[in-house]
């Protein structure tokens, strides 16, 4: 199943893709999707559900973040070894952990606003695995069975911010630095994250070609490493690294957003984003 919300920004509505693609209003099945919608029980429930029997919406309105209830957004560092390279750093021996602020979670096709103090903004296309159940020390071959899907992630960065310190959370969780969607896209259509085609542009021009096969660390990997240190939690997302070619790894000098871009993104499967860089207007 592919699982979204519709609407203006704090009035999503829950919403299912068709065979077709098309968008179907879910309200009259399920209230929100949400941590409990996302369990075991409540995708068995959705999955008894025909998405072309629910009312179809001919417009095309704002897709908001495709399920609510995020209360940690784990994100893996260096997992691709390529990219690694093109950031002259060493391959790690274990995952790279860190955390994205929740604030800064977005829509799959918001804008992307510019912080201010902002020189060095930079994109980053990452696979996103949703966890549906609860996970505490959970063994590596076990770890798929507590996702409950996958989605697109532009774990977008401010390098200046990023790298003033060791520690990279603040020039990864300024507000919209997470957008997430458009769907969620259950395990069933997805028997295998280590195979998907990923790709990014930036103004129409290619700059990011990857495939999950490449990580580092697999997805089950992940999933019972950040287990051991943290207890995951239904609606809890993990970002998983990024193929090469961000902006920072650019010969023979990096290339880095302004406002009046447009990124482009997707992975098979899953979808695509599209956002709009603008410049900070408060005060």
């Amino acid at each position: 199943m592919k699982l979204c919300r519709f609407g203006k920004n704090g009035y999503e509505k829950p919403g299912l893709i068709d065979s077709q693609g098309t968008l179907r209003d879910a309200s009259s099945v399920v209230q929100q999707i949400d941590q409990d919608t996302i369990s075991p029980k409540g995708l068995a429930k959705l999955r008894k559900i025909r998405p072309e029997s629910l009312p179809l919406i001919k417009t095309e309105p704002r897709l908001g973040v495709p399920y609510i209830g995020i209360s940690k957004f784990v994100a893996i560092g260096l997992n691709y070894s390529d990219h690694a390279a093109e950031a002259n750093l060493p391959v790690p021996s274990e995952p790279i952990v860190f955390l994205k602020a929740t604030t800064g979670i977005s829509g799959p096709n918001d804008d992307i606003v510019q912080p201010r103090g902002s020189t060095k903004l930079d994109w980053e296309v990452e696979l996103g695995v949703v966890i549906g159940t609860k996970a505490q020390y959970v063994a590596e071959e076990k770890a798929l069975d507590y996702v409950a899907g996958y989605t697109i992630v532009n774990d977008v960065s401010e390098r200046s911010f990023q790298m003033a310190t060791s520690q990279w959370d603040k020039g990864k969780g300024f507000d919209t630095s997470g957008p997430i969607g458009p769907w969620l896209v259950t395990t069933d259509e997805i028997p295998n994250p280590q195979t998907l085609e990923m790709w990014l542009d930036v103004n129409g021009e290619r700059m990011q070609t990857g495939n999950t096969r490449t990580m580092i660390f697999s997805v089950a990997r992940i999933v019972s490493h950040v287990s051991q240190y943290m207890t995951l939690l239904p609606g809890d997302i993990i970002t998983t690294g990024t193929p090469p070619g961000v902006g920072a790894g650019k010969k023979p000098e990096p290339i880095w957003l302004k406002p009046g871009d447009v990124v482009t993104l997707g992975i098979q499967g899953l979808g695509e984003q599209r956002q709009r860089v603008v410049a900070y207007a408060g005060k």
